[in-house]
């Protein structure tokens, strides 16, 4: 039960985190969204993770693991930040459900989690429904890439990076500590981001950008961080897949944002895919967390 409560945690965060996220990156750039999330959650999260550096960090295999996770998880935030700038919100966040078979299927074939028929089936419905979601024209869903919405590349290879991230992170949460395994991995990205802020003169600017953008840094840098850190915990009490597909429901909320808050339109044969996503998403998490 205490971990379904954490899963849920991180959806409704997600949920609000990437509406953030896309303001955020709009406004100063993608590297900097990044870096004011993953610092000030590496500040935050040190104390309660101190005790835990020096054994954790001289385990070979367990620093090997660390660092790969973080690897990982700044290509794949990277691409994911930029498909939350270039595209709109609604189509965007459905296509990032890819996510969710990715993290399933690397659970099943290397971590020995079962999934039925029926499960495997809805992650197929959950495709259809992406598909029609981020295709402008379905007449001629074949032809040129010119015919998919801005962004959308991005969050496809995003998205395949997110559920490698998530299975990574599911991994090294339940062989270390669901808190240190966040706090090693946004210290990480706030290392990388700080170095290439510097490299391209920008460091400088972003005292500046952060108080005049605050109102919208710090609901980013709380709902991301939160997210991450329930995820993180609802993986040590129940399986990565069943943790996934629940906080992956957070793709209701946020296509709700998108459409209503950014008032973004969308094509009735978008607004088809959108709402099989969301059913397949809704009944594959209803069907797995029972």
């Amino acid at each position: 039960m205490l971990g379904v409560i954490f899963a849920f945690g991180a959806l409704f965060c997600w949920m609000f985190g990437d509406f953030f996220i896309q303001k955020v990156s709009r406004v100063v750039g993608i590297w900097k969204a990044l870096f004011f999330i993953t610092f000030l959650g590496a500040i935050v999260m040190y104390p309660f993770v101190q005790e835990d550096v020096l054994p954790f960090l001289t385990n070979i295999e367990t620093l090997r693991l660390l660092l790969l996770v973080s690897v990982v998880t700044l290509f794949a935030a990277l691409f994911d930040f930029e498909a939350l700038k270039e595209g709109k919100f609604a189509i965007i966040e459905p296509l990032l459900g890819i996510e969710l078979p990715v993290t399933i299927g690397l659970s099943v074939i290397f971590w020995n989690e079962r999934l039925t028929s029926t499960q495997v089936l809805l992650t197929f419905f959950v495709f259809i429904g992406i598909i029609l979601a981020v295709t402008k024209h379905h007449k001629i869903l074949y032809y040129h890439k010119r015919i998919l919405e801005k962004g959308v590349i991005y969050a496809g290879i995003g998205a395949i990076g997110m559920g490698l991230m998530n299975f990574l992170t599911g991994v090294s949460s339940q062989q270390t500590h669901p808190l240190f395994t966040i706090w090693f991995i946004h210290s990480f990205l706030a290392f990388a981001t700080l170095i290439y802020l510097c490299g391209r003169g920008e460091a400088m600017s972003m005292l500046s950008d952060f108080k005049k953008h605050f109102n919208i840094i710090i609901p980013e840098s709380l709902f991301d961080n939160l997210s991450w850190i329930f995820y993180a915990y609802a993986m040590t009490y129940i399986p990565i897949s069943i943790a996934t597909t629940i906080s992956e429901s957070y793709i209701v909320g946020g296509v709700l944002l998108g459409v209503f808050i950014n008032k973004e339109r969308l094509r009735p044969h978008q607004f088809v895919g959108v709402i099989i996503t969301i059913i397949g998403i809704l009944a594959l998490s209803l069907l797995t967390s029972g």
